[in-house]
């Protein structure tokens, strides 16, 4: 499985930004799909998730900014981002849980590369 993430960029405060994420590859089933951030000098965190049959979740911190969406035809996860801040500044990563093959019944944890989002005036 591989995940492609894109849509990084330079916004200014109070902007919006759109990120995708599309998974390629042998993919049986997606358990669930995410999206993490880590702020330069700092460690990585959550900030959404949209479970195969669940309800999102937010971070506090981004709460109400921001939407998590997915389309499935498209193996595809977005993240929405409004009302940007400078603290929203990091690398973002798209992950997604799930199962290959039919023949394993494990799941996997893939991560895409990373796409930088910087909010500055």
């Amino acid at each position: 499985v591989q995940l492609q993430a894109s849509g990084g960029g330079l916004v200014q405060p109070g902007g919006s930004l759109g990120l995708s994420c599309a998974a390629s590859g042998t993919i049986f089933s997606i358990n669930a799909m995410g999206w993490y951030r880590r702020p330069e000098g700092r460690s990585r965190e959550l900030i959404a998730t949209i479970p195969s049959g669940g309800p999102t979740n937010y971070a506090d911190s981004v709460k109400g900014r921001f939407t998590i969406s997915k389309d499935n035809a498209k193996n595809t996860m977005y993240l929405q981002m409004n009302n940007l801040k400078p603290d929203d500044t990091a690398v973002y990563y798209c992950n997604v849980v799930a199962r290959p093959r039919l023949s394993d019944p494990r799941m996997y944890s893939y991560w895409g590369q990373g796409t930088q989002v910087t909010v500055s005036s």
